[in-house]
């Protein structure tokens, strides 16, 4: 009888063990998840507020080949010409397919940051530190680029159009021929129209040209972001240690430290951002052969300023945009936790210092 309640006991207990760990499993696999869900909903909030100015950056960097004999103009200049030409609306054309492209590739970044973290720190943990960090921002945006890579050309396609009377004003002044396979392509009434427009003309191909110089760009800018972002948490987190009294809340940290990630980050890329948007917009027209070819191209017609061409408005959109995304992770992280009763659930990490980091208590 004894041994026989032992193993009833014996028995309950291990049931008891198996449904934690599989509550706990559970648990962690929604919270991963879920980070696809506030990556996504943030990176859409910060493209939607950003877009006029990231409008003005791909105006900037294509005029070269809109108007290759005419005199580059500067920011202030064309501010006004889009102001004048298309109002309001011409800062908004594409916002559309920004934001698609931006939900998607929010979405991967925040959410393959977790789970990439955490396989690297269990399959290798010999390779940690900021090397993680920038190895799970690159998956993660890798993986968005399938989707973002269509939407960026349909949108900056759009951008550049402006408004139908300014896009009709310029083909005319410009003596430019359009579609069926001219020098430029026709109006995009809307995100739907360009991409099925995109498609007959030129196929896969037009919808994701540019997509290897895309890559290019982005893995480096995802890369650093993160590991920008992870350092200036170190930082912030000594700095609480010293100073408690001034400690602020996450979604503060998030606005700051994300806003100077970004910005920093988008500089230094600028120059392979560059590249990628005059490979994106040139359309039927061929004028770059490739990655390698337009880089060449750049520098012996423009000089090594040709490659920091719209640097400014890159870091003006980027810096707003970055902060405005991790202050809004933030918040639906600590919102949760708050509402769902399950603070301090996250991936596990070796060391306290991660954005992402909360110990199971």
């Amino acid at each position: 009888m004894a041994n026989k309640s032992s193993d009833s006991s014996h028995e309950q207990a291990s049931l008891s063990f198996r449904k934690k760990i599989e509550i706990k499993a559970t648990q962690e696999q929604f919270f991963v998840w879920r980070e696809f869900l506030w990556g996504g909903i943030a990176g859409a909030f910060g493209e939607g507020m950003m877009h006029p100015v990231d409008t003005l950056k791909t105006r900037l960097q294509s005029q070269i080949i809109m108007n290759a004999t005419q005199r580059q103009k500067s920011i202030p200049q064309m501010l006004r010409t889009v102001w004048v030409g298309d109002g309001l609306r011409g800062f908004y054309r594409g916002i559309a397919p920004g934001i698609t492209g931006s939900l998607a590739t929010g979405a991967t970044y925040f959410g393959f940051i977790e789970s990439t973290k955490r396989w690297i720190e269990e399959s290798h943990p010999n390779l940690g530190g900021h090397w993680v960090h920038f190895i799970a921002g690159a998956i993660g945006d890798t993986l968005g680029s399938f989707v973002y890579v269509p939407c960026e050309v349909i949108k900056q396609r759009m951008q550049i159009q402006g408004t139908s009377s300014s896009w009709s004003t310029f083909i005319s002044r410009n003596s430019v021929p359009v579609q069926p396979r001219g020098d430029m392509y026709g109006y995009y009434t809307g995100m739907f129209q360009a991409g099925s427009s995109i498609w007959k003309e030129q196929g896969p191909k037009g919808l994701y040209a540019g997509y290897w110089s895309t890559l290019a760009r982005d893995v480096p800018f995802a890369g650093l972001m993160v590991v920008f972002y992870e350092a200036l948490k170190d930082l912030t987190d000594q700095g609480k240690k010293k100073f408690p009294q001034y400690a602020v809340n996450s979604s503060i940290e998030g606005l700051v430290l994300g806003g100077l990630a970004g910005g920093l980050s988008a500089y230094l890329t600028t120059p392979l951002d560059v590249v990628k948007t005059r490979l994106q917009v040139q359309g039927t027209t061929i004028k770059y052969k490739g990655w390698l070819d337009a880089v060449g191209q750049i520098l012996r017609k423009e000089g090594p300023e040709g490659f920091f061409r719209g640097s400014v408005p890159r870091v003006m959109w980027y810096l707003p945009a970055s902060a405005l995304t991790f202050m809004a992770v933030e918040f639906l992280r600590d919102n949760f936790r708050e509402k769902g009763k399950v603070s301090n659930l996250s991936i596990e990490k070796k060391t306290p210092s991660s954005v992402h980091e909360v110990s199971d208590n």
